[in-house]
């Protein structure tokens, strides 16, 4: 058997089956109770200084 027949056999069975498992995964991971305090958190950064600008001391932190 030609090595890439045999990969190209292996890319259409069990990759395609071990992907689909990896994105049903993350799917899962992102949509996980108590995630969504991490995602909150995540998505108001820019908006933490809107009323003044971040002294030297926040910006580290």
């Amino acid at each position: 058997m030609e090595l890439y027949t045999l990969l190209r056999q292996f890319a259409d069975s069990w990759m395609l089956l071990s992907l689909f498992a990896f994105f049903v995964g993350v799917i899962l991971w992102v949509f996980r109770p108590g995630s969504s305090k991490t995602y909150r958190d995540t998505a108001e950064i820019p908006f933490r200084h809107e009323d003044k600008p971040a002294t030297d001391k926040e910006a580290r932190t």
